[in-house]
C-alpha cells in the first residue's frame, strides 16, 4: 500500500516508479481525490466546530433570557449537515484506498527497466553443468517409472494434478525435510506450521487482494486457500507494534500451495513444473528498514545454499520491472539448470517489499529510545519450490536405462537409499 503522504510530497518520483513498471501516471487522479477528501474533513471539522459553538451560545441567550429560535434553527441545520459530510468524506476516503490497493509496489533505483523476462539480468552462475554420456530425457518420461503417477492424478483431480507414490513420494518428503533442516539449523529461521486457509484480511495484506483474486481457491464459507506460505508468515505480524530489539524475525514453513494458474493456460501442461496444488519451503523475513537490504542479500543465499548442497546447477537473476511481483521491490529469481530440457527454469524466488506489505497490515516497530513508531519492513522468497527441485533431481541425477541417483546430501533423509531403480 501507497502512504498518500508520500505521493503528495513526492509526485514526480512516485510516478516516475509507475512508469519504470510501465504504467501511466496516477498521481493526478489520487491527489485530486485526496484534495477532495481532505476539504470535506475540514469542512466536517468546521461543521462540527460551530455547532458545538452554537449550542454553547444558546445556553447563553436563555441565561439572558433572549430568544434562541435562530440559533437553535442554525444548530438543527448542522445536525443535519454534518452526517451528509461525513458520510461523504468516508466515502471518499474508502475509495481512495481502494484505489491506491491496487497499484504496484515501486520499484528499487537498481531494478532493470523492462518488459518481460527476457529484459532479466544475469547475476551470477553456480555449479557445473553435467555432461552426461546420454541424451538426457525430461522429468515426464522418467518420472512415471519410480512413481510421478501423472494419469492417476487427473482422474482423482483433473488436469495440473499428480499423484506421487514410491520412490518419487520418498524423495519428494525428504526434500522437504531437507530444506526445513537447512533453512532452520543453517540460516537460523524458526519454523512454523501455519493455517492453510485464510482470511481475507490476510490475502490483503500480502497483496493477493483485491487484484488477483482469480489466480486463487476460495472456499465456500469464504476463506482462500493459500498459493503460499508467505501469506500465513508475513500475517503474523499483522496489526501489530514490536519492539526493535525483537527484531529481526525469521520464519520458514513446508506447506501445501494452491494457485488456479487462471493467466498460465497452455503453459507447462505436461509433467510437474505447473500444478495446482504444490508444497514449498517458504522464508519469511520482519525486518527494520535499515537491515532489509542484507536481508534480501541473506535470504537468496540460504535459497542458494539448498541448491549447492544438493549439487544442482543455477543462476541467478534480477527480475525486470515488467516481470517483477506485485508486492515486490526488488526481486531475484533463481533458476536450475533441467538436462532434459536443456534450459535453466525459475525455483526459488526472492523478494523484497520493503514497507508495502506492513502498511497494508498495519505491522510497525518501535524503534529504541522513541515513542513513534514505524513500518517494519517484509521479504519473502522460496527455499525452495519442492516440486520444481523434485524435477531437477531427476533430471539431474538420471542414469541410463531410468533410474535416477539420490544426491548424496539427500540420503540421510531417505533412510540410505542411494538409487531409485525404475519399476516398470
Amino acid at each position: 500500500m501507497h502512504d498518500i503522504r508520500f505521493i503528495r510530497e513526492n509526485t514526480a518520483a512516485f510516478d516516475a516508479g509507475l512508469a519504470k513498471r510501465g504504467l501511466a501516471p496516477a498521481s493526478p487522479e489520487l491527489l485530486a481525490i485526496d484534495e477532495r477528501s481532505r476539504a470535506m474533513t475540514t469542512e466536517a471539522q468546521g461543521l462540527l466546530a460551530r455547532r458545538n459553538e452554537a449550542s454553547k451560545a444558546i445556553g447563553a441567550a436563555k441565561a439572558r433570557r433572549d430568544d434562541p429560535t435562530d440559533l437553535m434553527a442554525e444548530v438543527a441545520e448542522l445536525k443535519e449537515r454534518l452526517p451528509q459530510v461525513e458520510a461523504e468524506q468516508k466515502a471518499v476516503a474508502t475509495d481512495l484506498t481502494a484505489r491506491l490497493a491496487t497499484i504496484p509496489n515501486l520499484p528499487l533505483a537498481d531494478v532493470p527497466r523492462g518488459a518481460d523476462e527476457g529484459d532479466n539480468l544475469l547475476v551470477h552462475e553456480r555449479g557445473t553443468i553435467r555432461d552426461l554420456a546420454f541424451a538426457p530425457a525430461e522429468h515426464d518420461a522418467i518420472g512415471p517409472a519410480i512413481g510421478l503417477d501423472f494419469d492417476t492424478g487427473v482422474k482423482l483431480a483433473g488436469a495440473r494434478f499428480t499423484l506421487l507414490r514410491g520412490a518419487a513420494a520418498r524423495l519428494h518428503g525428504a526434500l522437504g525435510q531437507f530444506m526445513l533442516a537447512r533453512l532452520t539449523g543453517t540460516h537460523g529461521y524458526e519454523q512454523v506450521v501455519p493455517p492453510l486457509l485464510v482470511r481475507d484480511e490476510a490475502m490483503f495484506g500480502t497483496g493477493q487482494l483485491p487484484k488477483f483474486a482469480e489466480d486463487l481457491f476460495r472456499t465456500t464459507d469464504g476463506r482462500w486457500l493459500i498459493p503460499t506460505a508467505e501469506v500465513s508468515l508475513t500475517n503474523i505480524v499483522r496489526d501489530s507494534i514490536l519492539r526493535e530489539e525483537e527484531l529481526p524475525l525469521r520464519f520458514t514453513a513446508l506447506t501445501a500451495c494452491f494457485r488456479s494458474e487462471a493467466g498460465a493456460a497452455g503453459r507447462d501442461t505436461r509433467g510437474f513444473i505447473r500444478q495446482h496444488q504444490f508444497e514449498k519451503a517458504e522464508m519469511v523475513s520482519i525486518v527494520t528498514p535499515d537491515a532489509s537490504e542484507a536481508e534480501h542479500e541473506r535470504m537468496t543465499q540460504a535459497a542458494e545454499d539448498i541448491l549447492t548442497a544438493l549439487d544442482l546447477p543455477f543462476r541467478r537473476m534480477k527480475l525486470c520491472t515488467g516481470d517483477m511481483g506485485f508486492s515486490a521491490a526488488r526481486t531475484y529469481d533463481l533458476e536450475v539448470w533441467l538436462p532434459g530440457q536443456a534450459r535453466y527454469r525459475e525455483i526459488s524466488s526472492c523478494s523484497t517489499c520493503t514497507d508495502f506489505q506492513a502498511r497494508r497490515m498495519n505491522a510497525r516497530y518501535r524503534p529504541a529510545g522513541e515513542k513513534g513508531t514505524r513500518f517494519v519492513h517484509t521479504l519473502n522468497g522460496s527455499g525452495l519450490a519442492v516440486g520444481r527441485t523434485l524435477v531437477a533431481v531427476i533430471e539431474t541425477y538420471q542414469q541410463e536405462g531410468g533410474a535416477v541417483a539420490v544426491p548424496e546430501a539427500l540420503q540421510p533423509f531417505m533412510g540410505g537409499l542411494s538409487v531409485m531403480e525404475p519399476t516398470k
